[in-house]
């Protein structure tokens, strides 16, 4: 069977899979994957394609690319609740290549079919790429260090898709690449650094006896060990994905409309601001969510999560209503904004569920529930735009923003104070059910 590794035999410094090299090779590994998979994602959002536009349609073409993709994301989301589940570890680096391969090919063929058509090819682009977060993540969970490298690998949300964009807007404006072929030509550019990547983190052994013991045993869940694991847990995990649903959409309302909010701002002509802003928000997020780390007690440090998903959203506001008065200026405010989404947005694709299958003592694994989440996620992605674009198309981009901003953060972190009060008193409760969970897992995982 062909494997995609970087070594024939593992050093001693990765085989261990602990010590200060195994974390730096596991988190560039995983940072460099995913961070190269935006190149097939988000270069074309930095198009206008207003030469595109057609009267006769309700949506400008951008727009509806823009649904197309996220249509496709969406579906993924939901085919990865039981994929990502259920893949067994040996074929995760081939998939990751596979779905990649197919990403780009979308973008070549949405390059050379005529306009109108090509938007389904926007739809299998994300379709392609949907279940790339779980791959990825699936190699660092269930680790004693899953903190460290889970921060390091979010911060691709913050830095990817400006710095991407930034690659194609270059090819557009000083090599002249056409809009419809730019996407494609992004993706080619970081192709082979993708193989290395994925090279490397196929490399990443399993997590060790010590792990497991610490962090409970992951394997793959099949549809009776999942469904076993939701009725459990039904009303936590239910609160927690509807308040991700909320942070999901006005993320990708953000990143998609990016250029049209910094316009708004009167920064629509410095290319740099979205590097600036990058750069200052993973700052600041990585210091504050790497922090979790240092708890060691998985309980504990499943509700610290719940504080800090708490404390973005009370940022996500309290920026808002300072900027709205004139306290702060927009530069600040969008970073404080942008700090503040992804403190609460980020606990959920990494460290929440992980703790949380920890505090429970069930064996699982985080991807189910992340690919739960997701796919609710995208649901907010989709109604958010259609909603600012059907409901309240007299309102700017920047008014929706503010106000849809409020919105959010009251009733997410409803939501979220929900899942405390649930599971400080499920805890409470004897393991029993837990065991059998775990009993359940394993069973699904030897058959």
């Amino acid at each position: 069977m062909l494997q995609i590794t970087l070594f024939n035999t593992r050093p001693r410094w990765l085989k261990d899979a602990q010590g200060i090299g195994f974390v730096l090779f596991a988190a560039t590994s995983a940072f460099m994957t995913y961070f190269c998979m935006y190149a097939f994602r988000k270069p074309f959002s930095v198009n206008t394609y207003e030469a595109f536009d057609d009267p006769s349609w309700v949506v400008s073409f951008k727009i509806a690319l823009i649904l197309s993709q996220v249509f496709g994301y969406l579906c993924a989301k939901f085919i990865g609740v039981k994929v990502i589940a259920e893949m067994q570890h040996h074929y995760r680096g081939r998939a990751i290549l596979a779905m990649i391969l197919a990403a780009e090919l979308a973008l070549v063929l949405f390059a050379i079919t005529p306009t109108g058509w090509n938007l389904v090819w926007l739809f299998a682009n994300g379709l392609s790429l949907g279940m790339i977060w779980g791959l990825v993540f699936s190699f660092l969970e269930g680790r004693k260090t899953t903190e460290i490298l889970g921060a390091v690998l979010s911060v691709t949300f913050i830095l990817a898709s400006g710095l991407v964009r930034t690659v194609g807007k270059w090819l557009v404006s000083e090599l002249n690449v056409p809009e419809l072929w730019m996407p494609a030509a992004t993706g080619a550019i970081f192709l082979p650094l993708l193989v290395l990547s994925v090279a490397c983190l196929n490399s990443i052994p399993e997590p060790t006896q010590e792990d497991e013991q610490l962090r409970q045993k992951r394997a793959p869940m099949d549809g009776k060990a999942r469904l076993a694991f939701f009725k459990q847990y039904w009303f936590g995990i239910t609160v927690l994905v509807l308040s991700f649903l909320l942070f999901t959409g006005f993320r990708d309302f953000r990143d998609n409309f990016s250029a049209e909010i910094w316009q708004a701002l009167g920064y629509g002509q410095e290319p740099a601001i979205f590097a600036y802003a990058g750069i200052r928000i993973a700052f600041i997020v990585l210091i504050a969510l790497a922090a979790l780390v240092l708890i060691k007690n998985n309980r504990i440090a499943f509700f610290a999560n719940h504080g800090f998903v708490l404390l973005g959203a009370l940022l996500l506001a309290g920026s808002t209503y300072l900027y709205q008065t004139q306290s702060l200026d927009p530069k600040t405010w969008m970073v404080l904004l942008g700090a503040g989404l992804y403190i609460s947005y980020i606990p959920y694709n990494c460290f929440l569920f992980d703790r949380m299958i920890s505090a429970v003592g069930s064996t699982a694994n985080a991807g189910f529930l992340i690919y739960l989440a997701d796919s609710a996620g995208y649901i907010g992605s989709v109604g958010i735009l259609l909603y600012k674009t059907f409901a309240t198309p007299e309102l700017s981009w920047l008014h929706f923003f503010t106000m849809t901003c409020y919105w959010v953060a009251f009733i997410a972190s409803a939501l979220v104070v929900s899942s405390i009060i649930y599971f400080a008193v499920k805890l409470k409760r004897p393991r029993k059910a837990s065991t059998q969970l775990r009993t359940t897992a394993l069973s699904s995982h030897i058959s």
